[in-house]
């Protein structure tokens, strides 16, 4: 499974921009049939106050405002971080086709969801940035 470009670059920026806040450095890429960005989302649950607000829900919520649908069934998820048993939730509702993440987390509830997920083979380097953020904002908070 080839990742573009685009999508790791936006993925990195938008989970640096999350770490800049403050807000733990996950981020969320929502793609069409066609490959071409929908949405795309970093956590923001520190700085809206908001529980929900985390990058692939509101990745979500973008996605369904820009087609106008709640139902994004032609959509894939690139996501940094395996995501939680909320947001597993919301993406089986929202109908997302496929998930992809680069690094795993410790939810064992995820394939009780019935999600098409998998977790994105290769690109090390990434996967090494995205750990890093993660670790060093852990690190930082202790």
């Amino acid at each position: 499974m080839k990742v573009s470009m685009k999508v790791l670059k936006m993925l990195y920026k938008d989970a640096e921009k999350a770490y800049k806040k403050k807000e733990i450095p996950v981020s969320a890429v929502i793609v069409d049939e066609m490959g071409n960005i929908v949405s795309h989302a970093c956590n923001n649950r520190q700085k809206e106050f908001n529980v929900l607000g985390h990058a692939e829900v509101v990745a979500i919520i973008k996605a369904e405002k820009k087609i106008k649908d709640w139902r994004l069934s032609n959509c894939c998820m690139y996501v940094t971080l395996e995501p939680c048993s909320m947001c597993s939730m919301i993406i089986k509702e929202s109908r997302i086709k496929k998930v992809y993440y680069f690094l795993s987390s410790n939810d064992q509830n995820f394939e009780s969801f019935g999600i098409n997920k998998k977790e994105v083979v290769g690109y090390k380097e990434e996967k090494d940035k995205f750990k890093e953020l993660l670790t060093s904002f852990f690190d930082n908070r202790r």
